[in-house]
Formats: structure tokens, sequence, C-alpha cells
């Protein structure tokens, strides 16, 4: 079943890279019964289902059909068709699919279809792989097919992952005609791959329910779904928790306590966590204290409970720390890994960081995705992906740029490590579920706990380092 993965990513890929209207088709018949904006995300047991969303231009019926499949041996359930923004949204979650198989599916109202589109179950065993990607963060068509060119490249360099996860930022303002133009640049990629979404501050913050109303996630544990969803999954012998940090401004003491609880409740070998405020970057938005902040909360909370890495975006360039814990470099930490952007708005290092909200000592791999100013001559300027693939007791990250002059790939970075299997005990099993009035009474002190690291400890530092960035700004005219 993974070599036919292999062999579909493959053909798939060709047909991408080979075709470049199919995108441009699809998304064009917007004011049809057509459906737009297709796209398959984890939602559950990804052995067994998946959750579907799309829109049309008018009310229609809510559908879903398997090529060679009776409609007898899996389940519809959770229906929606509702307003939202102009159009109308549809979602519905699929169970009881078999594991190990590459579906072929459509969705529609029985007489409008979409394009057939493919997916493939977890078969269960203890291989997985999948693409990250960041920051497409596009106001118009030519900007996305930059990030669409990205993914491309991404699955013709490892055709058959798994799944695709994407950091966040997926438009810039969160509006119609974004989502459009990502829906025409996207669309025939989004058909061929399961994806899980993670909210970015353009996705959630002043564009509220935007996010949850673009994927059918299950949220049944998130702690609020206004500004983003956290949810978590299993895959191969690894778990993966996706978490937003545009809660509370960055993240509440409710969601880290569902971090918590989460992470204790999987004996899987590998933990993995997707967000998307970059707690370690030398980026323009790695001097304020909402993304700053994560290093004291939620670092805690992946110390503690043994995560292996960790991928974000936010920031716009590529860093990969050494192994963490408490913020300081330990063998046996967490890897943080800040994705860079697969498309085109990409920022220059700030040099007048370094050394203040992060040690240069920490740093195991930093890429300069543009010219600019940076810590070493070599620049690939270009959108960036990262290929991982877990076999066994391995993780290995591999990271590539698609050069913006030639299109060709270049691996940029190499990274692997190897534990010892078995060690991660369950040891959390009650409800992780969060009542609205549990999180209203966290919200105070969610607050102060930002506001007091902001006065107490960033302020203090980001004085002592105003010297230097006004010589940045002077020299380099970069704030």
């Amino acid at each position: 079943m993974k070599n036919f993965k292999r062999i579909l990513s493959v053909v798939l890929c060709v047909c991408l890279l080979t075709t470049s209207s199919i995108g441009f088709a699809y998304a064009e018949d917007a004011t049809s019964g057509a459906p737009t904006r297709v796209s398959v995300v984890v939602n559950g047991d990804t052995s067994s289902s998946r959750g579907f969303c799309w829109y049309t231009a008018q009310q229609a019926d809510t559908k879903i059909e398997f090529e060679g499949v009776d409609a007898s041996a899996y389940t519809v359930k959770d229906v929606v068709c509702e307003e939202w923004e102009g159009n109308f949204m549809h979602k519905l979650v699929v169970t009881g699919l078999e594991a190990g198989v590459t579906y072929t599916y459509r969705v529609g109202d029985g007489e409008n279809w979409s394009d057939w589109g493919t997916f493939t179950t977890d078969n269960g065993d203890d291989k997985v792989s999948f693409i990250n990607i960041a920051d497409v963060q596009a106001s118009d068509y030519e900007g996305f097919m930059k990030g669409a060119d990205t993914l491309t490249a991404a699955f013709a360099t490892l055709p058959g992952a798994d799944f695709v996860s994407n950091c966040g930022d997926f438009t810039n303002d969160s509006t119609n005609e974004e989502w459009d133009a990502y829906d025409k640049a996207f669309a025939a990629l989004n058909r061929t791959y399961t994806l899980a979404p993670v909210s970015g501050n353009h996705d959630g913050l002043g564009v509220e329910y935007w996010f949850n109303n673009m994927f059918a996630l299950d949220t049944s544990e998130s702690v609020q779904v206004k500004d983003g969803v956290n949810y978590s999954y299993d895959y191969g012998n690894a778990h993966f928790a996706v978490l937003n940090t545009n809660d509370l401004l960055s993240i509440s003491y409710a969601q880290l306590k569902w971090l918590e609880n989460d992470m204790n409740s999987t004996d899987k070998d590998w933990k993995i966590v997707f967000f998307h405020k970059a707690p370690y970057s030398l980026g323009k938005d790695a001097k304020w204290p909402d993304a700053l902040y994560l290093q004291k909360s939620l670092t805690k909370v992946l110390d503690e409970c043994n995560v292996d890495m960790a991928f974000y975006g936010h920031d716009h360039q590529y860093i990969r720390t050494k192994p963490l814990t408490d913020n300081k470099i330990d063998e046996n930490g967490t890897t943080y890994v800040l994705s860079g952007t697969a498309g085109g708005k990409r920022y220059e290092v700030r040099p007048f960081l370094k050394n203040h909200f992060l040690d240069e000592d920490f740093i195991d791999r930093i890429v300069i995705q543009r010219e600019g100013v940076g810590f070493e001559k070599e620049e690939y300027i270009g959108g960036c992906f990262e290929a991982v693939e877990i076999n066994g007791d391995t993780l290995t990250l591999k990271t590539y740029i698609v050069n913006d002059a030639t299109g060709e790939t270049i691996l940029v970075d190499e990274y692997s490590v190897t534990k010892k299997l078995g060690e991660n005990k369950a040891t959390f099993d009650g409800d992780n579920t969060t009542s609205e009035l549990e999180y209203i009474l966290g919200v105070v002190p969610s607050f102060l706990g930002l506001a007091v690291y902001a006065l107490g400890e960033w302020l203090p530092e980001f004085l002592s380092l105003v010297p230097e960035l006004l010589y940045s700004v002077i020299k380099y005219d970069v704030f």
C-alpha cells in the first residue's frame, strides 16, 4: 500500500507540474453549483475517518461519494450546511473507513460534484511521513501560486507523504476574495492529500470563526473556536497536537492544561506539536511579548511531556534549534523548527535580537530566504518546506528551498534523531474537555501571566536592546 501511495503521488505531482491550468479552471466556476474550497482534514481516528469541508454559492445538499465503495461501507455524520459570509459552508465527517486504503472521493449535492480527489488512511505501522509548510499569507493569485509551487515541489520530493501540516497564515486578511484566490492556486493539490491545518494570527485575530469555518476539524476538545482550533491525532507511532496561539493573544492556561493532558494520554513513541507564533526566532515579530511568552509558558509543558519536536511559523524564515529543555541545550530536549515561508513574503534576520531573546548558541541551522541582513553569506532565495519521515526509532527532517529563479529544489538542512522505543506511558485517561465556565474563569489569570511576563521580563530586555535596534534601523533599515 505504501508503494501504491508513492506511485499515485508521483503521477499526481507530474500532472500538477505539467498542467498549470487545473487549479484555475476549478475555482473559476465559483458562481455555479460546483463545490469550491474543498479540503480533507484529520478528524478523529486517522485510520478510519476524515473531515470534509467545501463551499457553494447557493444553498444545496451536502453529500459525498467514494468511487467503487458502497455507501453502506462507511458512516456520514456531523453534516452541516449554513451560510457564511455570503456563501454556503458544507461540512461532514466520514467514519468506518478501512485502514491503509487509498480512497477516491467527490463532494457535492448529488448533481453538481467536485472533481475527484484522493486520500489514504493510516495503515497503523511504525512509519509515517509528512510535509510541513507555513505562512503562504498571500493576497492575490500570483502570491498563492508561489505557495502552491512550493507544495508541488514538496510532493515531488516526498511522494506518498501521509499528510501535510500547514503552520498557519493561509491568507493575509481571510476575505472571500483571498480564499477564492487560494482555492484557484491550491484546488488541484488540496484534493490529493489530508491536511492538518494550524490557525495563524492572520487566520484568527480580527477575522473570527473564519478558520473553523474553512475546515471540518474535530472541535470536541478545543478550548474555544473563535480564533482557531486546538486538536490532536495519532498517525503511525506518533502523536500530534495542534495548538492555537491566537488564544488570548498567545495561549491560555486552559489550552496549556489541555496540551499537558493530551500529551500524557498517549503511549505513542513520538510526540510532535504544531502551532503558529514563534518562541525562538530572529524575525521581525521575535521582539514582541505575545510570541516570546511561549518561551516561558508553552515550552515548560513541552519539557514536562517529553515532546520531541515542535514546528511553527509566523516569522517567515527558517531556523532549527538544538534540542532544548528549560531554555537550555539538552540532547534529550525538544527541537524547535521555525518552518520558513512557503510563499513570497520573507523576513530578514534581525541581528540585534541575537543573544537577547534568542541565544545564538541555541541555533543549529539558519537559512536566509531573501537578500538582506543575515548571519551567513549563504542565501537561498525561494519558498521553504520540510519533509519529515519517521521510521520506527528514527525521525529524519529534511528542509528544502525551491529556488525562485530556477525552480530547483535545494536541500538546505538535514537532521535526524534516534530514540529508544516503548518508553512513553499514558498517565492521563480523564475528560480533557474545557467547559465554558472553566475557560472564562481562566481568562484573567491567563492575561495576568502574559502581563507579568511582558512587564517583568520582556520590557527590561527590550529596553536593553534599543541601542542595537536603532543601529539596525539606521544602517540596514531593518526594524
